[in-house]
């Protein structure tokens, strides 16, 4: 009865052993009178699956809710890290050439390729292209300075 209630075996063990406890404990409450012997062992089987369905609903609600809880906190911590990543690249970008920042920022923000920016800018192409690779070389220096200056710190 238990195995086909609780669908686990492991978990039926435990609550065939609970009911062979219960009968062993209120023995002294049988009453034959009231009913038959299986009738009485069925009525504490039934309660003792009803406990172990309650303790399982219980284990279940804890674990989505501490598993909501990291959940949360890694999207939290994300958001923090974005965030702190947002402020060390605009203040790379910040520190850029004018003509660099402003073919970055054309390209990142605005979504724009190259051939778009040198007509929007009157630059010629390979300028473009020149001021593009040179601007992410300076970043990446920028970023690696900033980030190898906190590991040290």
């Amino acid at each position: 009865m238990a195995s086909r209630s609780l669908g686990d075996a492991h978990e039926a063990e435990d609550v065939t052993q609970q009911v062979f406890l219960g009968v062993w404990r209120g023995r002294a409450g049988f009453r034959p009178e009231r009913g038959p012997l299986g009738a009485w062992l069925v009525g504490i089987t039934r309660r003792k699956i009803v406990d172990a369905l309650a303790a399982r609903t219980r284990r279940l609600g804890v674990i989505d809710s501490v598993a909501h809880e990291v959940r949360s906190s890694r999207q939290e911590e994300r958001t923090i890290d974005a965030a702190v990543d947002r402020v060390l690249l605009v203040d790379a970008l910040s520190r850029l050439p004018v003509h660099q920042r402003e073919v970055l920022c054309m390209a990142f923000y605005e979504d724009l390729t190259q051939a778009q920016i040198a007509q929007r800018t009157g630059i010629p192409l390979g300028t473009v292209k020149s001021h593009t690779r040179r601007g992410l070389h300076r970043l990446r220096r920028r970023i690696e300075q900033d980030h190898a200056g906190d590991a040290a710190a």
